[in-house]
C-alpha cells in the first residue's frame, strides 16, 4: 500500500480539479436546482417560522401511525408534496477540505482493494479497468438511488462519475 501513495495523491488532486471543472466551468449542475417563483414570500415565511437547519418533508408526519392516518393521507393526496433542506451558512474552506479528504479516503480504499485483488506487475489497462469500475460504483451508484426516492436531477453526477 505504501508504494501507492503517489498514485493515491495524484488521483485525489485530479478528482478535486475535475469536480471543480464540472461545477464551475462546465456547469454540469446548473440545472440541478431551480428558483421558486415567489421566492421572497417563501423565504419570509421560513424566517417567520424560524425553521432550524435540517431536512424536512411535507406534508410531514411524526410517526408511521400518523403517516397512515386518513388526515395525513388526505393532506398528502391534496399536495403539494416536497422536501426542504435548510442549510447553515457554508464554510467553503471546510467543505473543500472535507471533499479532498473524501476523495483521498476513496482513492486509498481503491488502492487497497487493487493491492490485494491484483498481482504486482498486472498490466496497466487491467488495473485501470478494475479501479475505474470501483470508482464508478462509488461515485455514481448512490446518487442514482437517491434520485429514485427524491427525484433530484442526476445527469451531472453521472457524467462526473464516468469521467
Amino acid at each position: 500500500m505504501l508504494s501507492l501513495w503517489l498514485p493515491i495523491l495524484v488521483s485525489t488532486i485530479a478528482l478535486f480539479f475535475a469536480s471543480f471543472l464540472s461545477w464551475m466551468v462546465l456547469g454540469l449542475h446548473e440545472k440541478d436546482w431551480q428558483k421558486v417563483e415567489g421566492e421572497e414570500k417563501l423565504m419570509e415565511t421560513l424566517r417567520e417560522l424560524n425553521v432550524p437547519d435540517g431536512s424536512y418533508m411535507f406534508p410531514g408526519a411524526n410517526s408511521s401511525k400518523e403517516m397512515n392516518s386518513p388526515e395525513h393521507q388526505e393532506k398528502f393526496a391534496a399536495g403539494p408534496r416536497g422536501l426542504l433542506q435548510m442549510l447553515p451558512v457554508p464554510n467553503m474552506g471546510k467543505n473543500l477540505g472535507l471533499t479532498i479528504l473524501f476523495f483521498l479516503f476513496c482513492n486509498a480504499t481503491f488502492a487497497y482493494l487493487a493491492s490485494f485483488a491484483l498481482e504486482p506487475g498486472t498490466p496497466f489497462l487491467t488495473v485501470f479497468r478494475f479501479v475505474a469500475t470501483i470508482a464508478l460504483l462509488t461515485f455514481g451508484a448512490s446518487i442514482v438511488q437517491h434520485s429514485i426516492w427524491f427525484r433530484n436531477r442526476v445527469t451531472g453526477h453521472i457524467i462526473e462519475s464516468i469521467a
